[in-house]
């Protein structure tokens, strides 16, 4: 038994639309963008993570980037395959592994998923090599990364904003009493940005640079604290298809994700308004809690606090916390045998 453990792998992985994570030992040994390209003739994997992310948007007709995962489900149940396959072997070649060893795995999956779609996550993970899969929400997941209590009787609300998906959910008592999954997260932000430079500058930007004008300059109020420096944006002309530059500024980006948060706030009050009364006294007392890229959008905790008149945390290495969580769960299976299925 002892020989057997020593060659097995217990590795928690947050299969992310926007980012994979892989814990093992608690170590990040993947953290890189969830994206794969193919060659469209022979159907071979090219590249993964970064090095296909750089290949975004720069492709000649032979070469397809896609990325597998789409609103927080799998689009591309092969793809999938291959990306985490290769991301194993990423991690094998960091840890000098002579051979593939047998792999317990634990899989992020959101609250609002199907049964379906929760089948294709595991016959995904089990096609890439592993023997046992065990699944968590992501909500659940989030709170146990952020150090919260899950198992006291006491009501937690976690707000868990990634790129598909935006999780919002009240747990007690390891369980998740109310939640709310909505499909307006990350990449419909940068969906947002992209259509407000097309409608206002008269120019067309790709999806890389959406992205990086949400890191730069991305809020989500026009008044807020430290504001950052104006952004210099290059695209194409739409009137002379000629290529040029812009500044934005935070204010701009504010309101052209303006919509997309008030849809986010609509889901968070929803959410309030079907938790129990006990549940509800508790969540007043503590307040809400963020979690994934989407809460490091400046100014958004200040604006749901203004929204629903509660306290609301930033947790500690929010973009992180899910995948923490999960290896944390994995680790002390005996103390969290409930939230894993």
């Amino acid at each position: 038994m002892g020989l057997f453990s020593f060659f097995t792998k217990e590795i928690a992985i947050d299969l992310g639309t926007a980012n994979t994570l892989i814990i093992h030992n608690d170590k990040i040994v993947i953290d890189e963008p969830s994206i794969i390209a193919i060659n469209r003739t022979t159907n071979k994997l090219m590249a993964v993570g970064t090095k296909a992310l750089m290949m975004q948007g720069r492709t000649h007709e032979d070469i397809k980037v896609v990325r597998p995962l789409k609103d927080g489900v799998i689009a591309d149940f092969q793809g999938v395959e291959m990306m985490i396959v290769e991301f194993l072997r990423m991690m094998n070649a960091k840890q000098k592994s002579l051979f593939p060893p047998s792999l317990k795995m634990v899989v992020c999956i959101p609250s609002g998923i199907t049964e379906v779609e929760e089948r294709a996550v595991r016959d995904s993970a089990e096609q890439a090599g592993a023997k046992e899969v065990r699944l968590i929400h992501e909500p659940m997941a989030a709170a146990i990364g952020m150090g919260l209590d899950v198992l006291e009787p006491t009501g937690n609300m976690v707000i868990d904003i990634g790129g598909g998906t935006s999780e919002i959910a009240v747990i007690s008592l390891g369980g998740i009493v109310s939640n709310k999954s909505i499909k307006t997260a990350g990449d419909e932000f940068n969906q947002d940005i992209e259509e407000y430079m097309r409608r206002e500058h008269n120019m067309s930007i790709g999806k890389r640079t959406s992205e990086l004008i949400k890191i730069h300059v991305g809020a989500a109020l026009t008044d807020i604290e430290n504001p950052p420096d104006s952004y210099e944006v290059r695209g194409r002309d739409l009137l002379t298809g000629i290529p040029k530059a812009i500044y934005v500024t935070h204010q701009e980006i504010a309101i052209a994700l303006d919509k997309s948060i008030q849809q986010i706030e609509v889901a968070v009050l929803n959410a309030l308004e079907n938790t129990p009364p006990e549940l509800s006294a508790d969540i007043y007392k503590s307040g809400i809690y963020l979690a994934g890229g989407g809460s490091l959008l400046r100014g958004l905790d200040r604006r749901l606090q203004l929204k629903t008149k509660l306290n609301v945390h930033i947790g500690e290495d929010p973009l992180r916390a899910v995948v923490r969580g999960t290896a944390i769960a994995l680790k002390n299976f005996d103390r969290f045998p409930f939230l894993i299925k």
